[in-house]
């Protein structure tokens, strides 16, 4: 079991620093499609980059690691309903970063004038990828953890077998005769937990490749840029932008029970990778390229269609359908509230971002 963790969560990090090593290369080009851009100061543009680069990355750590504090602060824990209405306000920050930010930004790169009319300009590729990636989500959502719960349910079956053995038959009818009552109620209850923390750990892992694709590529076009016009205000709204995602990712972390490595080893991914993005933005990128377009075009659409299958069908879906919140109306009214103000507080952000 032991290898098997590490082994996961060693292909979990390697997809991603393939990613961060890979993408540098892709977008580097030679620039076809040049927009004059004006007021340029690279010098002014730089100070803002640098300021960008450090609040971002301290609103990420921050924002990532409230949800976590919950073994700390009681209030937070996932047993609590204020733990319902964080979740829900993250879950709306997601679904409209998804919506509003990734999506509208990968039909602006695929439509872009600066690419071939053939093959671009003949089929929607933005909603065609966003359609694949969410259904691939699905897909990897439901092997992992039918996997995960085969994987379970026979260590359970072989520690069952030591057991038998050790104890021996006498032994094992007594146990069988005496623990009936415990085996109906106690172990189903177990099995069921055990499951719900395989399907926690899942969606965490799926939901956190989705926001660091999207965040390195906000990074990259934040750190391409060098009109100061243009990334004053980006400041503010990514730096809230991250904030908030990252309170939807913790929560997700926190409920899959991780040990402090894997928590760790997460949250440094997600507070880093935009901050690495805005540097790979400065040294290599070339916004106007062809190639960069689609490849920015390609991955904003791919990391749309992960956020809002996730926001909706993992965050949203299963929390709204539980039995704890069909049976608290005041619970069900604010998780409500808290949704529309994460949604509508992103969707206003995006003014400016």
């Amino acid at each position: 079991m032991a290898r098997f963790k590490i082994n996961h969560q060693f292909l979990f990090s390697s997809s991603i620093l393939i990613f961060l090593v890979v993408l540098p290369t892709l977008v580097k080009a030679e620039c076809t499609c040049d927009e004059e851009e004006e007021d340029r100061d690279r010098g002014k543009a730089m100070r803002y980059k640098i300021a960008a680069l450090v609040s971002i990355l301290i609103a990420s750590a921050v924002g990532v690691c409230i949800p976590l504090l919950g073994k700390v602060i009681p209030a937070l824990s996932p047993e609590k309903n204020v733990f319902f209405l964080v979740k829900a306000f993250a879950a709306g920050v997601i679904l409209a970063t998804g919506f509003i930010h990734v999506l509208p930004d990968a039909f602006e790169n695929l439509t872009s004038p600066c690419l071939k009319e053939h093959p671009w300009g003949d089929f929607p590729f933005t909603g065609f990828v966003a359609m694949c990636t969410a259904m691939g989500t699905l897909m990897v959502d439901t092997y992992a953890t039918a996997y995960f719960q085969k994987y379970h349910s026979k260590e359970v079956q072989n520690e069952s077998g030591d057991v038998e053995k050790e104890t021996g038959h006498e032994g094992h009818v007594h146990l069988h005769t005496h623990a009936t009552h415990g085996h109906a109620h106690g172990s189903v209850h177990s099995h069921d937990h055990s499951s719900q923390l395989l399907r926690h750990r899942v969606i965490s892992q799926v939901l956190e490749l989705g926001i660091i694709v999207h965040s390195v590529i906000i990074g990259i076009s934040l750190g391409a840029s060098e009109n100061p016009n243009t990334i004053r205000p980006l400041v503010a709204a990514l730096t809230f932008h991250q904030f908030f995602e990252g309170m939807g990712l913790g929560s997700c972390i926190s409920q899959a029970n991780f040990k402090r490595v894997s928590v760790t080893v997460m949250g440094l991914f997600f507070a880093l990778t935009t901050p690495v993005g805005i540097g790979i933005g400065i040294s290599v990128y070339d916004e106007n390229s062809p190639t960069a377009l689609i490849v920015e075009g390609v991955f904003n659409a791919a990391s749309a269609g992960i956020l809002i299958y996730m926001a909706l069908v993992d965050l949203l879906a299963n929390d709204f359908m539980s039995p704890r919140m069909q049976q608290s109306s005041r619970l069900c009214f604010g998780a409500n509230i808290s949704l529309l103000l994460g949604a509508g507080l992103m969707s206003l952000i995006a003014k400016w971002a």
